[in-house]
C-alpha cells in the first residue's frame, strides 16, 4: 500500500494490529482510522475558527488566505476551501504551477475562488498563458514581466488580472519604490490598464520586520507602500485592492490593513509574534504509533554516534518518524513527546526512519500506543517547542511532515 504524503486518508485501517489499551483523552490512539505508523492530522473547523479570529483582530474588509505549498503541508484544497467557508476572500500561491493546480482541484469540488500568484520567471509562457486564460491573477515584480504577462493576454486573447508588487523594503522581489524604479513603471501600468491590455487590481508588497510590531522598518514601509499606490492612482489605476499584512501584521497592526490582509501561518493556527495569543486554534496533528518497546540495561547507548547513555535500567520506544519524514535533526536529545498524556524525552540522535524515546523503567506503555510528536491539545508538545529544540522557527515545522507521513483532514462540512 502507497502510505506517501499524498494519500489523503483514502485507506485509514489500522496496519499496525493489536496495542495496549489507550489512555482517557487520547483520542488518536483509540481511534481505529489511526492511518499506519505515521500520521499528520489537518482540522479544517480550526482553520474555519481562525479566518474568523484574524478578520476580527486586523477589522479587514476582505482576507487572503495563502496556501502556496501545498496549503504550507496541510493540503492546499482542502485548507482553501475551509477558508472559504470560513470567510476568506481570496487565495494566494507562490508559483503560476501551484494556481493552476488550485484552480483545477477547487472545480473539481464545484468551487471557484480568486487566486494570485506571484513567483514566476518570464519564460514560463505556456503556464503564463494558461494561467491568465483560467483567470488567475498574476504578481508582477518587473517591467519584464509586465510585457511578459501583456504577451500571455494577447496569445490567449484575455485581458490578464495583475497586481503589481512594489518592494517597499524587504529588498527580495518586487519592483523597488525607494531607488525610484516603482516611479518610472507605474505610468506603464496606467497606460496598459486604459489600453485594455491588463486590468490592474492594485498594488501588494511584504513586510521584513512584522512579527515585531512596533519596529520602525513597519511604518517605513507603509509609507512607501501608500506612495507606490499613489503612483498608481496618478497613473491611471484608481479602484485598487491593495495588501501589505502578513499574518503578524494583520494580528497587531490593524492600521496597516489596507483593502485585504493576507495571513498565511496565522491561518493555521501558530503564533506569528513571541509572546502573543489571539485566540487561533493549531490546525496541525502530527503522530506515530509505536512499533517496537524494548528493555535497555544501565550503561548501555542509543542510536548513531553513541551519544545518549542509559544512566539507569530504561525502557525506550521507537517512534516511527524520522529526517526523511520531516523531523528535523538539528533537534536530537532536545525535545519531547507525548504519550497517554505523559511528556517522555527523545534521546540520541534522529535517524532517517525513526528516533528513540526514554520511557524510564515503569511506564505503562505498549507496542500500538499512539506518540503525540506536535498536539493541539493542552500539555501536548507544540510547533514553537519543537521549532526552538530545532534552532529554527515554528513555519517550518509546520510545513516539515513529508514522506511517509500520511495525511488526513477531519472538520470539512462535505
Amino acid at each position: 500500500m502507497d502510505a506517501g504524503h499524498g494519500d489523503n486518508a483514502s485507506d485509514e485501517r489500522d496496519l499496525t494490529g493489536e496495542r495496549g489499551a489507550p489512555a482517557d483523552g487520547d483520542v488518536a490512539a483509540a481511534d481505529p482510522t489511526f492511518p499506519g505508523l505515521l500520521a499528520q492530522t489537518v482540522d479544517l473547523a480550526a482553520v474555519r475558527h481562525n479566518i474568523a479570529a484574524i478578520k476580527k483582530a486586523s477589522g479587514a474588509h476582505r482576507l487572503m488566505a495563502v496556501v502556496k505549498a501545498d496549503g504550507y503541508s496541510q493540503g492546499a484544497p482542502e485548507v482553501a476551501c475551509a477558508a472559504l467557508n470560513g470567510g476568506a476572500d481570496q487565495l494566494g500561491v507562490a508559483t503560476l504551477q501551484e494556481s493552476l493546480n488550485l484552480r483545477e482541484s477547487l472545480e473539481l469540488r464545484g468551487t471557484s475562488a480568486t487566486i494570485l500568484a506571484w513567483l514566476w520567471h518570464t519564460h514560463e509562457a505556456l503556464e503564463l498563458e494558461a494561467a491568465v486564460a483560467s483567470g488567475i491573477h498574476v504578481g508582477v515584480p518587473s517591467e519584464e514581466h509586465l510585457a511578459a504577462v501583456i504577451a500571455a493576454g494577447r496569445r490567449a486573447n484575455v485581458r490578464p488580472r495583475v497586481t503589481a508588487i512594489a518592494d517597499t523594503g524587504l529588498n527580495r522581489s518586487g519592483i523597488s519604490v525607494v531607488n525610484g524604479t516603482f516611479e518610472r513603471v507605474a505610468p506603464q501600468f496606467g497606460e496598459a490598464h486604459m489600453r485594455g491590455e491588463i486590468d490592474c487590481t492594485g498594488v501588494f508588497s511584504h513586510l521584513a520586520c512584522a512579527d515585531e510590531p512596533d519596529n520602525p522598518a513597519n511604518d517605513m514601509q507603509a509609507a512607501r507602500f501608500r506612495e507606490a499606490a499613489e503612483l498608481l492612482s496618478k497613473a491611471g489605476v484608481v479602484k485598487q485592492i491593495n495588501h501589505l499584512s502578513n499574518s503578524p501584521g494583520a494580528l497587531t497592526r490593524p492600521d496597516l490593513s489596507f483593502d485585504m490582509v493576507r495571513p498565511g501561518l496565522s491561518i493555521y493556527g501558530l503564533e506569528p509574534v513571541a509572546g502573543r495569543t489571539h485566540g487561533l486554534k493549531p490546525v496541525m496533528r502530527w503522530e506515530a504509533r509505536i512499533p517496537v518497546i524494548k528493555d535497555v540495561p544501565a550503561g548501555e547507548a542509543v542510536s548513531y554516534g553513541r551519544t545518549w547513555t542509559a544512566e539507569r535500567d530504561t525502557r525506550t520506544a521507537i517512534i516511527p518518524c524520522g529526517y526523511a519524514d520531516g523531523m528535523l535533526r538539528s533537534a536530537s536529545g532536545k525535545f519531547e513527546v507525548s504519550i497517554n498524556g505523559v511528556r517522555y524525552p527523545q534521546v540520541g540522535r534522529v535517524c532517517m526512519d525513526q528516533f528513540v524515546v526514554d520511557l524510564g523503567p515503569d511506564a505503562p506503555v505498549r507496542p500500538g500506543d499512539v506518540a503525540v510528536i506536535v498536539g493541539t491539545r493542552e500539555g501536548e508538545p507544540t510547533a514553537d517547542e519543537l521549532a526552538a529544540a530545532a534552532g529554527t522557527i515554528n513555519y517550518e515545522i509546520l510545513t516539515a511532515p513529508r514522506g511517509r507521513t500520511r495525511r488526513r483532514h477531519l472538520g470539512g462540512l462535505d
